[in-house]
């Protein structure tokens, strides 16, 4: 298919990885570095990419970025979903039909020709959702996402329970709903808050998260670190505040209100990884893109955004609706810290599976869905 480059657009001077954060995007002026020099090294050891293969690779992803909307609405009926290209640096939309190519390529985009759309999926992916919810979902089936590259809703199971009765079963049933791919992981994911111990936390309870994003009033957090009205306490256990809201399972996301002389900064913690990064905003990454997180385990990680509007299956019942799946490592005590992509803040941490020694994968509940269900504004620099 016909395939256009769309603008190199520069990345605002401060990207972030942790604990606190801000709303709204901007983008910073074409004489603006795209990141920091710590962000950029971090990038460099992570992805073995040179300074100049990082710049690039980070102005790529805010082109992209800065791209996708128009895109999408190009596409109309015939959007099939969209990603990231690190190889070429292009967003890449998947359409219908080749009528609607040339308006997606006038937007920035390179096109590839898909069967379905992103409605047919998300069709399929609500008939799993409803499945999972009537029969429940073995422990072994740990989740399931509209995967554009696919252009399938992917089921993943973990290895080596494919053929099992309850699983088969499961993906079966699967499978009546639409177009379905099964791909195996290494085990089931679980969320990452942890029992009471030393560092850089908040604690309700005796229970040790992570402080997402600073809003205005509080922050934003993972919804099973603490129930509404809990009272949470931080790394010296002087008191914050409370859960204001809270919300697990089906989402995972909660704020907390900040008072107590504690305050909020539109920062989040590089714990001396990179320097700790300013927000300026919460516009959405398309996968592919470059993610990082903090936390007050594990500090500071990066990696790949690999799918959206995933289900995940902690278990027990426990499903959680529309989280993003990243690369990224993560541990016990990560929970609600902060993703961002360039300066723009991305979710909260909720779950995964493997550590930051041998590897994983996480998921996160997206920033902008917390700020809209609880009226929230986001704190930017």
């Amino acid at each position: 298919m016909r395939r256009t480059r769309g603008m190199r657009l520069g990345l605002s001077a401060l990207l972030v990885a942790g604990a606190l954060a801000g709303t709204g995007a901007a983008t910073a002026s074409a004489d603006e570095p795209v990141a920091g020099e710590g962000l950029l090294t971090a990038l460099q050891q992570d992805y073995g990419l040179t300074a100049e293969q990082a710049e690039q690779r980070l102005a790529d992803e805010a082109a992209a970025t800065e791209i996708e909307p128009a895109a999408r609405q190009a596409a109309g009926s015939a959007f099939g979903g969209s990603w990231f290209d690190p190889a070429s640096g292009d967003l890449v939309v998947a359409v219908t039909d080749d009528d609607h190519a040339g308006a997606v390529e006038e937007a920035g985009a390179r096109t590839t020709l898909v069967r379905h759309s992103e409605a047919a999926l998300n069709t399929t992916m609500a008939s799993i959702d409803t499945l999972a919810g009537s029969v429940g979902a073995p422990d072994a089936v740990a989740s399931w996402q509209v995967d554009p590259r696919a252009n399938s809703v992917v089921v993943n199971v973990v290895e080596g329970t494919e053929s099992t009765a309850e699983v088969a079963a499961f993906l079966d049933e699967a499978r009546e709903a639409g177009p379905v791919a099964v791909r195996t992981v290494g085990e089931a994911p679980q969320t990452f808050a942890a029992g009471t111990v030393g560092g850089d936390p908040y604690y309700t309870g005796n229970v040790r998260c992570s402080i997402g994003f600073s809003v205005h009033g509080g922050f934003v957090t993972a919804g099973h670190c603490g129930p509404r009205g809990a009272d949470v306490f931080g790394w010296d256990r002087s008191h914050i505040g409370q859960f204001q809201g809270s919300s697990f399972p089906g989402n995972d996301y909660a704020w907390v209100s900040v008072g107590s002389g504690w305050w909020t900064e539109p920062v989040v913690l590089g714990w001396g990884a990179v320097s700790d990064q300013l927000v300026r905003g919460s516009a959405e990454a398309p996968v592919g893109a470059s993610i990082c997180r903090s936390g007050s385990t594990t500090g500071w990680h990066c990696g790949t955004l690999l799918a959206k509007n995933e289900t995940v299956n902690y278990g027990n019942g426990d499903l959680v609706h529309e989280l993003t799946k990243t690369s990224v490592c993560a541990e016990g005590g990560d929970s609600g810290g902060a993703y961002i992509s360039g300066d723009q803040g991305q979710g909260v941490t909720s779950g995964g599976w493997g550590n930051c020694s041998s590897g994983g994968e996480t998921w996160y509940q997206p920033l902008n869905e917390i700020l809209s269900v609880y009226g929230l504004t986001l704190h930017t620099a």
